[in-house]
């Protein structure tokens, strides 16, 4: 069947699909289902209610948690126990509770922990102990604050007898409960209150507590005052609340989940390849502005021929090889994002997933993919407000707004905002930025959601991304150096982008353990040009800049529809997640361009304004890419500490490129197979050991001496690394591998114009990556990458060459600091160090760019929905090279600045 026969009929199975689902009764749970007790007319504490006791070490399964009325006063030895089985045996429910907060207050026994949640009834639990520690897991609900983000609570040595006591989200549908005893499991009741939520009672063993006396504590104070939630009142035996310990927004600096490695809400130590994220939390404390200075915090990330502020495009590497069309958008390719990236306004957290995607996403760097999840709908009122100012006038504000719009909540909004303007160090340069992105998500059934999304995106700015020649600047000029200031370009040379996106996204649920998704989405971008940029510098003389000009614009359209069914089931002992679908892209572009020579200048005492030469070409072209790419993923849980990652893609695309000022017209069509196959061992519950193959391909266009069109590009992956918890709230990974990228074009050496595809490139390195919180209000973000790149084959440039803009050392650290409690609480600092080693200026290695090292300092203080900061970037004002694109296009970076912002929700 040929590929627009092929289109339709995915299309119309796809429909059928969703339109003749009905919801399936859920399926018996053998958990325990904790049902609400009716309220009680005791204004005393809530323990005086009625409970469940449970001793860890003990099992015997109970069926319920019986009502108030039901339940018959035991005797003193008496008790009842939680069940203890394993989690895979639980089925959870569709709906996943939300926990809106978390208490904790002391009792003459012990303390309580209280799960704020009015739909305690709904809650399941599934308990067991392992050395000192009980442990209880809820499979169905999810800690979110009232602003809708994530949370930790932990408390350490809250009582005598207990180490800790911590509440986390083990992955995106499960709370983790742990209470860690000094010598034995821990002794914990349990209940429901109508009034509070679910309650863990935790009594203490020393025999001071048995006597009455006050427990001793620590009472850590919250680390995102504008977060927390309020402490309770004082219980009847007049013991103060303990106060709640929140380790950040979007768990902190470390986020245990991550769905782009395998479209499911898998924790990242169950998948066999290197995943970084870069939460909230760290956006807002480093006070990001772009796509580069986040992705930073990244080890093996560089930037490629471009400057981060004054970007034309992002243009990053990843491991050595371009990732620039690997950006995507809630797991959707867009290779317009490259372009204009989205304000850090609608970004929720950036995703980054080391090694080929190819088996989910298709066509793609070998290097990796960067996936930027956008802010989603709240489903409690939130408000937000944010001012910036800053160096080299920088002026920014933003608002995010979310909530229901209904009483039933079954339809949320989310509507982000942001306008900055800003000039540079750089010469005549100014930038304004406009974006707006709303969000809708219509909850159809408890087991249907629609979300709707779209995005404008204005950057009228000056063409700031010319450099600097190398002569000059990283090698000696004669005549001195050039000023870090200068710009090549015209003072009225503009590059003017323009992007609008749309989309939707669908997704049912069959039953508990099958889900459907579909999602669509389309952009638009225009970019109208009218600059000069340098093309040499006279050797005779080294001033003289030879230019040219380009005026007119280019439109590209990109359309991107993912289909697929996540599934649960079981071979005989063996359990199975199943991702299989098919995804259809189409990309479209126009280019009209005129180019022309412009007035030479010199470097060193330049003279603007002068009249642009003849034109010396002009292009009328357009091109389209239609492709299809079916695929099936499983992951395997052979046993509880062995996992199989299996994966293949097919994909088939058609190209066409036609010359209308020439009146030609190439087609050409391509396929390829993208395996993947990885596995993860775990030899304790902390440390998962992982190896992966992978390959990956990209397609080329045009064709050879001989007629012939060119293979795609392809690229072959081997990685092994381990995963492991430092601690609940600390994590690590280390990631050796070796990449190989084949069928790279490169110069025909018997027939000048054309090439051939012999050329291949290796990346092989070391990545060391932790992230988390070491102690209450005390977070880190850190990585190490040793990228070892080279030229193996090719007949431009010459073997063993290494790439250009991959430094061979990198290092990133970021800590920040918040005092936890009292005259100077809300109080914090951060300060971060990034390393950037020698590299390449070109592929010909004729010049190198020196190492540079760089301190950012940041204050801010936070009280209640208040938040100020204050950040200080290169600090000591050094004078460094971001990259470089050839021998007269050299990048400076930013010299110091200073940013300063305040922000209020309400």
């Amino acid at each position: 069947m040929e590929f627009k026969q092929l289109v339709p009929s995915l299309l119309l199975t796809s429909a059928i699909v969703v339109l003749v689902t009905t919801p399936t009764k859920s399926e018996e749970v053998s958990s325990i289902r904790v049902h609400k007790s009716p309220a009680s007319t005791d204004s005393g504490s809530s323990t005086q209610q009625a409970r469940l006791v449970t001793k860890a070490q003990h099992v015997k399964p109970i069926t319920e948690i019986r009502r108030l009325s039901e339940i018959e006063h035991p005797s003193k030895n008496a008790q009842m126990l939680l069940v203890q089985s394993p989690a895979q045996e639980t089925a959870p429910s569709s709906e996943v509770v939300q926990v809106t907060g978390v208490k904790a207050n002391p009792t003459k026994t012990g303390v309580e922990v209280i799960l704020q949640t009015s739909k305690g009834q709904a809650l399941q639990l599934v308990n067991r102990s392992t050395g000192n520690s009980f442990i209880t897991d809820i499979p169905n609900a999810q800690l979110r604050l009232p602003s809708g983000d994530a949370f930790t609570f932990r408390s350490d040595k809250p009582i005598a007898g207990v180490t800790q006591i911590t509440v986390t989200n083990f992955d995106a549908k499960t709370i983790r409960v742990t209470v860690i005893g000094e010598m034995s499991v821990p002794q914990v009741e349990l209940f429901d209150s109508p009034n509070e939520g679910l309650i863990f009672s935790v009594a203490s063993t020393a025999p001071s507590a048995q006597q009455g006396q006050q427990p001793q504590t620590q009472q850590p104070q919250a680390q995102q005052p504008e977060t927390q939630t309020q402490p309770t009142q004082p219980s009847a035996s007049g013991d103060e609340p303990i106060e709640l310990v929140v380790t950040g927004q979007q768990d902190g600096y470390n986020p245990s989940v991550s769905t782009t490695g395998t479209k499911t809400d898998t924790p990242q130590r169950d998948i066999p390849q290197s995943i970084q994220v870069v939460p909230q939390q760290v956006l807002e404390d480093q006070q990001v502005r772009n796509l580069g200075e986040a992705l930073r915090n990244v080890p093996g990330l560089a930037r490629g021929a471009n400057s981060a502020s004054r970007g034309q495009f992002a243009t990053p590497k990843i491991r050595g090889f371009d990732a620039n069309d690997n950006i995507f958008r809630d797991g959707l390719r867009d290779p317009t994002t490259g372009y204009v990236v989205p304000d850090v306004a609608g970004i929720e957290r950036i995703e980054v997933l080391k090694g080929p995607g190819s088996v989910l996403y298709g066509q793609g760097s070998l290097g990796g993919v960067i996936n930027l999840v956008t802010k989603k709908p709240l489903s409690d009122p939130y408000y937000s407000v944010e001012a910036s100012v800053g160096s080299f006038n920088f002026y920014r504000g933003a608002f995010d707004f979310s909530g229901p719009l209904n009483d039933s909540k079954t339809l949320l909004y989310r509507l982000n905002f942001a306008a900055q303007t800003t000039e540079s160090f750089l010469d005549f340069y100014d930038e304004q930025k406009y974006f707006v992105a709303p969000v809708l998500s219509w909850q159809i059934s408890d087991r249907t959601q629609l979300t709707f999304q779209a995005e404008y995106v204005n950057r009228p700015k000056d063409y700031g991304q010319q450099g600097i020649p190398a002569v000059g600047s990283v090698l000696p000029n004669r005549n001195g150096k050039v000023p870090r200031d200068r710009n090549t370009a015209e003072p009225d040379s503009t590059d003017d982008q323009r992007s609008f996106r749309v989309g939707y996204d669908l997704e049912h649920r069959f039953s508990d353990h099958w889900q459907f998704r579909n999602a669509f989405s389309a952009s638009w971008l225009r970019r109208d040009r009218n600059y000069v940029f340098s093309t040499a510098l006279a050797a005779a003389d080294n001033l003289t800049l030879s230019r040219i000009y380009q005026l007119g614009g280019d439109d590209q359209r990109f359309f991107n529809l993912d289909t697929y069914i996540v599934g649960k089931f079981a071979t005989g002992s063996i359990q199975h997640q199943l991702v299989t679908g098919f995804n259809l892209t189409r990309s479209e572009s126009d280019l009209k361009i005129t180019t022309g020579r412009a007035a030479s200048l010199d470097v060193f005492n330049p003279v603007y304004g002068k009249q642009l030469g003849a034109v010396t070409s002009r292009g009328d072209n357009t091109s389209s890419t239609d492709t299809l790419g079916i695929y099936v993923q499983d992951q395997v849980t052979l046993a509880s500490n062995l996992k199989l990652l299996l994966g293949l893609r097919f994909d088939t695309l058609n190209q066409t490129n036609e010359d209308r000022l020439n009146n030609t017209k190439q087609a050409q069509s391509d396929d390829a197979f993208s395996p993947r196959v990885g596995l993860v061992y775990q030899p304790i519950e902390p440390i998962s050991l992982y190896a992966n193959y992978s390959r990956s391909f990209t397609p080329n266009t045009g064709t050879a001496f001989n007629g012939s069109s060119f293979q795609p590009e392809r690229g072959t992956s081997y990685e092994v690394g381990i995963k492991g918890d430092i601690s609940n709230t600390l994590s690590a990974t280390l990631a050796f591998y070796d990449l190989t990228r084949s069928n790279v074009l490169t110069e025909d050496p018997v027939n000048e114009g054309f090439s051939i595809q012999t050329g291949e490139q290796r990346s092989k390195g070391v990545e060391l990556s932790i992230a988390g919180e070491i102690l209450p209000g005390w977070n880190v973000i850190a990585g190490y990458a040793y990228t070892d790149t080279e030229i193996t084959k090719d007949n431009t440039y010459a073997v063993g060459n290494l790439l250009n803009n991959v430094p061979k050392h990198s290092f990133n650290l970021w800590t920040s600091y918040e005092i936890q409690s009292g005259r100077f609480k809300g109080l914090g600092f951060g300060t971060g160090v990034f390393y950037v080693g020698e590299r390449q200026g070109d592929l010909n290695n004729t010049f190198t760019l020196p190492s540079y090292f760089l301190t950012e300092v940041a204050i801010f203080y936070k009280q209640d929905r208040f938040r100020a900061s204050v950040n200080f970037k290169n600090l000591f004002d050094v004078d460094y090279f971001e990259s470089a694109l050839n021998q007269v296009n050299v990048y400076y970076g930013d010299p110091f600045t200073v940013q300063g912002t305040i922000s209020w929700q309400f």
